[in-house]
């Protein structure tokens, strides 16, 4: 009992740096596939209480986090409910596995792993953001195969190789079926990396549009002092002069700079109209506007001319704004220079669905306002970065208390920069001029997730209608 109380802390505090907010990419490969090996080796049903606690121990590592973002009840059940999953995979991977020696069950850990992300970005309000397969978004020749399969396709390899090493090791290496499936899947990874490799190799198109992303931490609430908001005023105006002076374009301001009311929101319109025709660039800025109804979280879109040519609404709220917040459900895009722009908010981008959807529509550059926790800017900008690869267009987010960040299509930073309270920051950078590229998840969108999903039923209905159950 005392070995496994300590293999279950040890494994469990190297799974908090696999599944924080900043993880280790390459123990998002190791820690799993010793986890599977444990379960493989464990020959009796006591060691689910040990899986599940080193799960929950690996999980907590976000809960200052999910503290600060929700009541703290709620956060607990998050974390419960993370490791239970966790331990949902494992127990139906072994059930799998001792069902049939068949090679092919080498696929069941990750089959099944990307059928629950699937139905979770599918079904829960915060969809997929705890995937796995964001911690690979750094490494980049591996996590470009998001243009062909999408955020299903980088977790299904994630889980495929630790998966075929533990049940090698766990089950017999001996086996020559299981040394064969071993190799396929030796020969399947470095085949994504190469292909990787290959896109990232892709000539670079000379002409550029030069752009400034801005943001001031502090926020303005229906209280503010007049004095107080002036001060953030003259900031962002400070900011956009200082960017028209340097030959920005446009100019992207973060998510709710205030919440105000609909008065109030017709004095920020005056402002911002009047600072785009003065220094002659598009200007995007993220309000909130209380009305009768409730609060909208929108972003406005000024023209050079002064003019206010798009509003748009936040489809996907946050926890703290579904009490009160109205969603949207539009979508915009304008030509800016000839390339289409589109726009969404901050966590409307965390959906692989609405990032599709500008894909479709023929987006080459998105423009996110954004407002962040501070512990999750890493991930907040890294989940968005993720939906340039997937659609093959270029994203600039602004973002309080987070990341000022500039991505390519194929998920490489432009320009990077973390936002600060007053006086703020500015980023200044250039972006491609050219049009979407193609991908195929655009055309296909998470197919092989609901795939996965199909055969994930299949696997379990097989694993338990069979009669042979052996010993590993």
């Amino acid at each position: 009992m005392l070995l496994r109380i300590l293999a279950a802390g040890s494994l469990g505090i190297l799974l908090r740096f696999a599944v924080n907010l900043q993880p280790s990419p390459w123990l998002a490969w190791l820690v799993p596939g010793l986890l599977l090996y444990a379960v493989l080796r464990a020959d009796d049903r006591t060691w689910r209480p040990y899986a599940f606690a080193a799960c929950a121990i690996g999980y907590h590592a976000n809960s200052t986090y999910y503290f600060q973002v929700m009541p703290a009840v709620a956060g607990i059940i998050i974390i419960l409910a993370q490791a239970l999953i966790f331990l949902f995979v494992l127990s139906e991977t072994q059930r799998a596995i001792r069902s049939t020696p068949a090679p092919w069950t080498i696929a069941a850990y990750p089959v099944l792993w990307v059928a629950v992300d699937t139905l979770l970005a599918a079904l829960h309000p915060d969809g997929n953001w705890a995937s796995l397969a964001f911690t690979q978004s750094d490494f980049l020749p591996f996590i470009q195969t998001a243009s062909l399969l999408g955020v299903p396709g980088v977790l299904f390899l994630l889980c495929l190789l630790p998966s075929a090493i533990a049940i090698v090791l766990a089950c017999g290496w001996r086996s020559r079926p299981r040394l064969f499936a071993l190799g396929a899947v030796l020969v399947l990874e470095s085949a994504a990396i190469l292909y990787g490799a290959q896109r990232l190799s892709a000539p670079q198109p000379a002409p550029s549009i030069p752009i400034a992303i801005a943001a001031v931490d502090d926020a303005i609430g229906l209280q503010a002092t007049p004095v107080y908001i002036r001060k953030i005023q003259e900031a962002y105006e400070n900011h956009i002069a200082s960017a028209a002076a340097h030959g920005a374009r446009l100019v992207l301001l973060p998510e709710k700079i205030a919440v105000t009311t609909e008065p109030g929101a017709g004095e920020w319109n005056t402002l911002f109209a009047a600072s785009a025709q003065r220094r002659r660039v598009w200007l995007l800025a993220g309000l909130a506007v209380e009305t009768s109804q409730g609060i909208s979280n929108q972003a406005w879109l000024y023209n050079p001319e002064g003019h206010r040519d798009i509003v748009y609404r936040k489809h996907f709220l946050a926890p703290p704004e579904r009490a009160r917040y109205i969603p949207g459900d539009s979508y915009s895009l304008r030509e800016i220079d000839g390339i289409p722009f589109g726009i969404a908010i901050c966590k409307d981008m965390h959906f692989a669905t609405l990032g599709r959807q500008y894909g479709q529509r023929g987006a080459a550059v998105m423009l996110v306002p954004a407002w962040d926790f501070s512990l999750d800017a890493w991930m907040g900008a890294r989940i968005t970065a993720s939906r340039a690869i997937e659609n093959g267009y270029t994203i600039l987010r602004s973002s309080r208390q987070g990341l000022l960040s500039a991505t390519d299509p194929y998920g490489r930073i432009i320009a990077e920069s973390e936002s600060a309270p007053l006086p703020g920051r500015l980023l200044m950078a250039s972006i491609p001029a050219r049009a979407r590229i193609p991908t195929l998840y655009t055309r296909t969108g998470d197919a092989f997730g609901w795939l996965c999903v199909a055969l994930a039923a299949l696997i379990m209905w097989r694993s338990r209608s069979t009669r042979y159950t052996r010993k590993l």
